[in-house]
């Protein structure tokens, strides 16, 4: 059954499941960007902050994604790691116009990177540099600085400016994502 399955799915007829984790400070867009991704009948005219985590749904170029939007308060940051392990990508959200937290939106980040689930995968993560529309939000550049992504070597990573309330941004982040997840799964196949 493993080649038809295998046919099956290069035929596009069966969508990959693939799992991501969505993570970021609170109050950094991650709900609101997973809500732009839904379709209309299934998007939320109230976003509430995540206690825990939430659970959504999308697809994307022939993968069906299950994303784990992960609370961003700092008692439940210790709940990402346990998640790492059976995730295909990461989606980091950073709040650009929040100059104050930038340094501990870099700490978590770098944990991320350091464990071990993480960092011995060459795992795919998106970076969305969130909330440009607000007035003196850091640039992209200025996020990938502060976040100090030049430093990573063995990892794919992309960086997005994004308005996760319009969608400016989000589909061609999510586009590089699936992209990098569906070139990190033909690997883990040779």
């Amino acid at each position: 059954m493993g080649l038809l399955d295998s046919l099956i799915e290069w035929l596009g007829l069966r969508k990959r499941q693939v799992s991501v984790l969505v993570v970021g400070l609170d109050n950094s867009g991650k709900t609101s960007l997973l809500n732009y991704l839904l379709p209309a009948e299934n998007k939320s005219n109230d976003i509430v902050p995540t206690v825990g985590f939430n659970v959504e749904h999308f697809s994307c170029k022939g993968l069906s994604f299950t994303a784990f939007d992960m609370s961003g308060q700092s008692r439940y940051r210790t709940l990402w790691g346990n998640y790492y392990h059976t995730a295909n990508g990461i989606i980091f959200v950073v709040d650009s116009s929040d100059k104050t937290r930038i340094l501990v939106a870099r700490e978590e980040f770098q944990q991320l990177l350091s464990h071990h689930d993480i960092s011995s995968r060459n795992i795919p993560i998106l970076i969305f540099a969130n909330k440009m529309d607000i007035r003196d939000a850091l640039s992209d550049v200025g996020v990938s600085s502060a976040l100090g992504l030049d430093g990573i070597i063995n990892k794919s990573w992309h960086i997005c400016s994004s308005n996760a309330l319009k969608g400016d941004g989000v589909p061609d982040g999510i586009e590089w994502l699936c992209s990098a997840i569906k070139d990190s799964l033909g690997q883990t196949r040779r």
